[in-house]
């Protein structure tokens, strides 16, 4: 019995709650890693291949290793090397970054699809969640109130990146790459080694929003793994105007917008059931649509990015 059938309409609000903490995840990592690397001057679409390569290897090394936090360190340390090797790319001159980025999504999904074939059927072990629903009886609660760990930590991450960004040498010099080029290299700083490191890093957020996925939620590792919160990311990246707290509340408002078909479903609604499991794309179109005027396109966008230019 679902916590909707349980609880009737107040198990809609609190469906909606807990898939808004488990889809938002994914995203809520690789849209922070992805606001540091664009921050920094680049754009990286390859964040998708990045993904799915993260949750092939957490899988396996979990598997092989039989602890899951190897698992996530292993993914984040593939995602850093799939960043790196765009950012090494880019440096070189009359490349395109956007160009790059399509082709290693491409090469990332492949090797993860070819590399990760033995690894479909065997269990791995998986990421813990915190029991913060034990004070309940219901089992319903206290399944919508199981929050994996990683959950806390991308949400902690989130007013860190802030902090460092408004407040730190480090975020001023990653600002400063990516809205001037020219400023950065009057100031001294090597353009390229910025770079490197903050597509490194945003590579390393998506391979552990990756192995969430193959390690918490949904929990395997397949080949339909990912439905495309790689690019998605990217989009919602644009959409929180390269903020990273805006960052967690998209990240939430698409979860949650993700979660209300089944939510519904869950009281015994049905009709038009696929459209509200459209219902975050149909959102996020509207919310560009509102949002983006020629006032606002590009607000807050580094000067040294390939779409303003």
């Amino acid at each position: 019995m679902g916590a909707g059938a349980a609880l009737g309409w107040w198990g809609v609000p609190l469906a909606v709650f807990a898939g808004a903490v488990r889809v938002s995840t994914p995203f809520l990592f690789v849209s922070l890693g992805e606001v540091v690397t664009e921050k920094s001057g680049r754009i990286n679409l390859g964040l998708e291949g990045t993904l799915v390569m993260g949750a092939m290897a957490g899988y396996a090394v979990s598997y092989l290793s039989g602890s899951a936090w190897l698992g996530v360190l292993a993914a984040g340390l593939v995602g850093a090397a799939l960043g790196a090797l765009h950012a090494g790319i880019c440096s070189l001159p009359r490349v395109n970054d956007i160009a790059v980025g399509i082709a290693l999504m491409l090469f990332g999904t492949g090797l993860a699809f070819y590399l990760g074939k033995p690894f479909i059927a065997p269990k791995a072990p998986q990421l813990p969640s915190l029991p913060l629903g034990a004070w309940s009886s219901l089992p319903q609660i206290r399944a919508a109130l199981s929050v994996n760990a990683l959950f806390f930590v991308g949400l902690a991450a989130a007013p860190l990146l802030a902090w460092v960004f408004a407040n730190t040498g480090l975020g001023l010099m990653i600002r400063m790459v990516g809205d001037s080029a020219d400023g950065a290299r009057a100031m001294g700083y090597n353009l390229n080694r910025v770079r490197l490191g903050a597509t490194a890093f945003g590579g390393f957020m998506a391979g552990v929003g990756g192995s969430f996925l193959s390690l918490y939620y949904p929990g395997s590792w397949n080949e339909g793994l990912s439905s495309g919160q790689g690019i998605t990311a990217v989009a919602l990246v644009i959409f929180a105007r390269w903020n990273p707290i805006t960052c967690l509340w998209a990240s939430l408002l698409f979860g949650g917008a993700g979660a209300l078909g089944p939510a519904l479903q869950s009281v015994g609604i049905t009709s038009g059931y696929y459209l509200f499991n459209a219902a975050p794309y149909i959102l996020t179109l509207l919310i560009m649509v509102a949002t983006c005027t020629p006032e606002r396109t590009l607000a807050g966008a580094p000067g040294e990015l390939s779409i303003t230019k």
